[in-house]
């Protein structure tokens, strides 16, 4: 499927660096909220699903005024729960895949946790998965595919999200290489299925949330926190992931090429005349 050309007026033509500014001024604040609140897990909750809430109508609003779109279609209202709650099963049972695969393979040491410190991860995720998907998905990805091409925006969109976790104070090469494939080209791919971006947001939040606000394992290099339990893996680096987490594993990239590829099988893909 070949994108057609259409003559763009002077605010379009800057439309990238002025979403990708906006975008990011959105990702900042969410996590700076997350920061002055993190002791707070009723307000942590709160203040992120709040978050998360303003950065879809801030990236709506954005969209309509720089690119002159009168619908916001990734962000369409039809299909928004269903591509949610898709995202939401595909993403946690990915990773509930990885811990079992973890679990029978390495040495698991379990604690016990808290529902108040599940509760502030969750909204902290939940920002997270909604401002991240509209910079890397939202913005990097969808506009690069209009100039490049599906198979393009894909790697690149891919590699730039996954480069961004190198600044986490755990992070390694390995585990920022293994985050572009296993979550941004699954990402990547879900947006392309879906021309939608909540299955990727459903996708993004329930692989963290799971991640850390059920099991409280080190995310992307960043210092784990405990969530419903505490879990720390032992054994070779690249079957517990080391400091990075589980996601430098081998058994993350397993659990996330499966629905990579099925989700692939449907996708149409475009290519730039």
């Amino acid at each position: 499927m070949a994108i057609p050309t259409k003559r763009k007026t002077p605010m379009q033509r800057i439309r990238l660096p002025v979403l990708l500014v906006g975008t990011v001024v959105l990702l900042i604040a969410a996590r700076g909220l997350d920061t002055l609140v993190s002791g707070v897990p009723v307000l942590r909750f709160s203040l992120g699903i709040g978050a998360a809430a303003g950065a879809i109508f801030a990236y709506t609003w954005l969209s309509r005024r720089v690119e002159n779109r009168v619908e916001v279609t990734e962000l369409a209202a039809a299909g928004r729960w269903s591509g949610l709650g898709h995202g939401a099963l595909v993403g946690a049972g990915a990773f509930l895949a990885t811990m079992l695969l973890a679990v029978l393979f390495t040495d698991a040491d379990v604690t016990s946790g808290s529902f108040g410190a599940c509760l502030g991860v969750a909204g902290s995720t939940a920002s997270v998965a909604v401002t991240e998907e509209l910079l890397f998905r939202g913005v990097v990805h969808r506009i690069l595919e209009e100039r490049t091409g599906s198979i393009v925006a894909i790697a690149v969109s891919s590699l730039i999200f996954g480069l961004t976790h190198l600044v986490n104070s755990n992070a390694t090469l390995w585990g920022t290489l293994a985050i572009a494939v296993e979550g941004g080209a699954l990402l990547a791919i879900a947006y392309t299925a879906t021309r939608s971006l909540w299955l990727p947001i459903g996708l993004h939040f329930a692989w963290n949330f799971t991640e850390s606000g059920v099991f409280g394992a080190a995310v992307s290099g960043a210092e784990g926190e405990p969530g419903l339990l505490r879990t720390v893996l032992s054994g070779p680096e690249v079957l517990t992931g080391g400091t990075f987490g589980p996601e430098a594993s081998l058994f993350a990239l397993l659990c996330c090429l499966v629905p990579a590829v099925w989700l692939l099988r449907s996708a149409k893909l475009v290519t730039r005349r």
